[in-house]
């Protein structure tokens, strides 16, 4: 596949005027990826995938429709914008669907200095046969590891490119390259798993093989003879490993999609405070070599650096611009989009302030309690923040860890929860979402 990206944006473009678009932006984006998985050491599977995909949005007097092919012949791309404008003048009057304004567009069009792409090149299949076999290798060395579930090692590669009617081009590269390990220790129904694992837009950062098959292995022996613990009201910590799940609602709750829909147990909340006094969530889609940054969004905008959270105090939204324009407000650059469906507000790499303790501190001065490694299942009211999950872990007795625990749910609401939250100071600053191990105090546990 050597068609340039610009190239066939363009030529979709010029489609969509000609078929009687009154304006359009076009995405393009080709992905190469490989991967490896072994079991006892033998290749068990071997996956290699090409691709390039296609999306045209059109506008027509405030409607729109989008389509998306895999097929980069001319004729194609005519019937495809004939479609779309077709489409389109079925389609339902949105007044807040429309492009940037020209003089609102990004300067900066390209990638440089996010380093989003490693120029090493792609590693050959035995390198990353290699990997895999050394964190299975690992995870087995493990007293009490009966069998490893997966060991997979796989590379990814992903040039996007962005144009539309206003004026906006532009494009970038990513690349990633990833570890991970299933460790299954005991026998029969007395079996329990647990993973590690690494993903790194660089090879030289990704952690070593033989260190992420040994942690998935220490995880799941750490597991066995699992308890359930009583039902009454304690403290949880939840780890660094799930911890991010609990911004994950308080994201999701101050998304343009949901505030403009009135549906979010946050939607009275602007600014007014969600977390603690002390603590801060930054959005900074600029950090190198993580996976969430970016230059401009889906809709050609700049991005930006922003407190979403500010000393404890909600300061606004995450809009593109038809849930800004819905809302009276302007878009805060975080459009997000597929080949195959208009822009929606998404967030960018987020960082939450981080404690002045550690998650051993943490443990030892709740006493007793419930840390939460893994979570299952989800019962979420986005209205009210009612808060349900399956969780396993660890039994906390008199500050210490006394034993693991499984089938118990905890329960509370996510707008006291967060305003409860106490950090650790063990967040991995490599993550999109860089989240310590969080302390709730006072949450409902169902057990025995």
């Amino acid at each position: 596949m050597t068609e340039r990206l610009d190239d066939l944006c363009a030529a979709l473009l010029q489609t969509a005027r000609a078929a009687g678009a009154e304006s359009a932006d076009a995405m393009a984006v080709r992905s190469a990826s490989v991967a490896v998985d072994v079991r006892l050491g033998r290749l068990e599977q071997a996956e290699r995938a090409e691709s390039i995909d296609l999306g045209l949005r059109v506008l027509i007097g405030g409607r729109q429709a989008c389509v998306s092919t895999s097929d980069t012949r001319p004729a194609t791309l005519a019937i495809l914008a004939e479609r779309a404008v077709a489409m389109a003048r079925e389609a339902p009057e949105d007044p807040y669907a429309d492009l940037a304004d020209p003089a609102d567009l990004a300067s900066r069009r390209d990638a440089d200095g996010l380093e989003l792409a490693d120029a090493a090149p792609e590693p050959a299949p035995e390198a990353l046969l290699d990997d895999a076999r050394a964190a299975e290798a690992a995870a087995l060395a493990v007293a009490g590891v009966t069998q490893v579930q997966s060991a997979s090692a796989g590379y990814g590669a992903s040039d996007i490119w962005l144009a539309a009617t206003n004026g906006f081009s532009g494009g970038y590269r990513r690349t990633d390259r990833s570890v991970s390990c299933v460790a299954i220790a005991g026998t029969g129904t007395g079996m329990e798993r647990d993973y590690d694992g690494d993903s790194r837009t660089f090879q030289s950062d990704l952690r070593d093989a033989g260190e992420i098959g040994r942690r998935a292995g220490d995880r799941a022996v750490e597991r066995l003879h699992p308890r359930r613990p009583k039902t009454g009201t304690y403290p949880v910590l939840f780890d660094e490993r799930i911890a991010s799940s609990l911004i994950g609602h308080l994201t999701a709750a101050i998304n343009g999609s949901a505030i403009a829909r009135g549906s979010s147990w946050l939607r009275d909340a602007l600014g007014q405070p969600v977390l603690p006094e002390g603590l801060s969530l930054i959005e900074d889609p600029h950090r190198p070599r993580i996976g969430g940054s970016r230059p401009f969004d889906a809709e050609g905008l700049p991005t930006r650096r922003r407190a979403v959270v500010e000393n404890g105090v909600l300061t606004g939204w995450t809009l593109d611009l038809a849930t800004g324009r819905k809302l009276g407000m302007v878009s805060t650059g975080n459009a997000a989009r597929g080949t195959s469906a208009p822009p929606s507000p998404s967030a960018w790499n987020l960082e939450l302030t981080q404690g002045t303790v550690s998650r051993a501190d943490l443990i030892r001065d709740m006493g007793t309690g419930l840390l939460v490694t893994s979570m299952i299942g989800s019962t979420i009211n986005p209205n009210t923040g009612d808060y349900s999950r399956g969780a396993t872990g660890f039994w906390v007795e008199n500050g210490q860890i006394a034993y693991p625990v499984n089938e118990c749910t905890i329960a509370g609401n996510l707008r006291d929860m967060l305003l409860r939250l106490i950090p650790a100071n063990d967040a991995r600053p490599w993550l999109s979402r860089v989240v310590p191990s969080l302390l709730v105090e006072g949450m409902t546990l169902a057990g025995d």
